[in-house]
């Protein structure tokens, strides 16, 4: 079928299962003059060859919506005779960005890049969200931090996170996690437990899910403060009373180069410099002489992620081998994180390279994301990642490589798998450089909240 046998305009969406199918349900999918042909898939493993269901794709569309691999683009382009391909995921260089947009170009399609404005959803609450320019920096602490702050003035605070649907995407349309059961209940990735875990440890109920208006309705019920904890460096989906955006020293010049964490930072009421104790005093400037460049109006904060280890004896004198968030090190681009951070200021001899042992989908992640060489990705995006995962550190163990595995995710790892030497985490949390600058700043959240609070 070609774009001239019909009055819909042929649509695609570029995603990688979160940003792709929420701008589809608040823009297009009650669009009568609208045919969204298919979702492109990347970043995630594993997420293309389903569909997006017909119970969440709506009337228009009772087949439902294929999702097909972003490297089927070019084919997609001239089978299916696509007017409009819209852009929609995150964590990506502006050049990457602008070179899918010449194919698509070359290919005779429109190409578009929603504006935060269409698809950002009003609540009716007290909206604090908080993002970021680059996977990694920090946005999960200063989430945590922010919802204590609100917490200590006595308000309700539910954190609703970005999307991570990877699993059966009607199951999974509103999630609420509550205990830790729910996570069993939802048979949850390792990368969605790194996320919700750390809330539920601190009493905070997490939404998470695919229809997000729905999952906003349902959060303001019982919420008094809505806490939009954002993924990548996307924008909100929940447009903010107050916009908390994370700036990264240690990728200085990271913030004019990506798309969209410039956009956020030119959104931000409050930009968090982050990481400053790890970071060169000149890159730090440099962050925040471009963030004033970008947006003269922000208030520009600092602030601190110190590390410490559950038991410094188990890695003293050890060699250890250090398991670090995936994403940080997969399209996040970095090559090291709080675990080696940890490891090394409780004194290991040695951070054993995991790459000799590497197993299956753990091999083929260092041959996508070779940066990541020299540290364990916790990659766990289904079960045979988590198989992969034990499998490789265990195969480490048996060649008497390592003594000690040292964790710098945010969960228990011994919830999701088992390992033959001590597992250390490495715990990490926010610390602003000048006290009370945050807290200052939710001070306008704070009363509009108490103001509608029941009684």
């Amino acid at each position: 079928m070609t774009s001239t046998s019909t009055a819909r305009t042929r649509v695609v969406l570029l995603g990688a299962a979160g940003r792709d199918f929420h701008d589809f349900n608040v823009v297009f999918r009650d669009d009568p003059g609208v045919e969204v042909v298919a979702f492109t898939a990347t970043q995630i493993p594993d997420i293309e060859g389903r569909r997006y269901p017909a119970e969440l794709a709506g009337s228009l569309y009772p087949q439902g919506i294929p999702v097909v691999a972003e490297s089927e683009l070019q084919d997609l382009l001239e089978r299916e005779g696509v007017d409009l391909v819209v852009f929609a995921y995150s964590d990506v260089r502006h050049e990457q960005v602008m070179h899918l947009a010449s194919q698509c170009i070359a290919a005779g399609a429109d190409f578009r890049l929603h504006g935060a404005r269409r698809t950002m959803l009003r609540s009716s609450k007290p909206v604090v969200a908080v993002t970021a320019v680059r996977t990694g920096v920090g946005k999960s602490q200063t989430t945590r931090y922010v919802a204590r702050l609100l917490r200590e003035q006595g308000l309700r605070v539910v954190a609703v996170r970005h999307p991570m649907p990877y699993g059966d995407l009607a199951a999974q349309a509103c999630q609420r996690f509550a205990t830790y059961a729910d996570l069993d209940r939802y048979d949850c990735t390792i990368e969605e437990r790194e996320e919700y875990e750390p809330h539920l440890d601190a009493g905070v109920v997490v939404y998470a899910g695919v229809d997000y208006e729905r999952i906003l309705r349902e959060a303001e019920r019982e919420a008094d403060v809505v806490l939009w904890d954002g993924g990548n460096n996307d924008l909100p989906f929940y447009a903010p009373d107050l916009h908390v955006v994370l700036a990264d020293p240690l990728r200085p010049g990271d913030e004019t180069a990506y798309h969209p964490g410039e956009a956020n930072v030119r959104m931000a009421d409050v930009v968090l410099v982050a990481k400053c104790d790890s970071a060169r005093p000149a890159d730090v400037e440099a962050v925040e002489a471009s963030v004033r460049a970008l947006n003269p109006r922000a208030t520009v904060l600092r602030a601190e992620s110190p590390v410490t280890v559950d038991d410094e004896a188990a890695v003293r004198g050890r060699r250890v081998l250090v398991v670090e968030d995936g994403p940080t090190l997969t399209h996040g681009s970095m090559s090291w994180g709080a675990g080696v951070v940890g490891a090394r200021a409780a004194g290991a001899a040695e951070v054993v390279d995991p790459v000799p042992y590497a197993v299956g989908s753990i091999a083929a992640t260092y041959a996508k994301y070779p940066n990541a060489r020299g540290i364990l990705p916790a990659m766990g995006y289904g079960a045979e990642q988590v198989r992969d995962l034990e499998a490789t550190i265990r195969a480490a163990v048996d060649a008497g490589a390592c003594d000690a595995v040292v964790s710098g995710t945010p969960i228990d790892l011994t919830r999701v798998l088992s390992v033959p030497v001590p597992l250390v985490r490495a715990r990490y949390e926010l610390r602003e450089v000048v006290p009370g600058g945050l807290a200052a700043e939710l001070d306008g959240i704070s009363r509009a909240a108490s103001a509608t609070m029941r009684p």
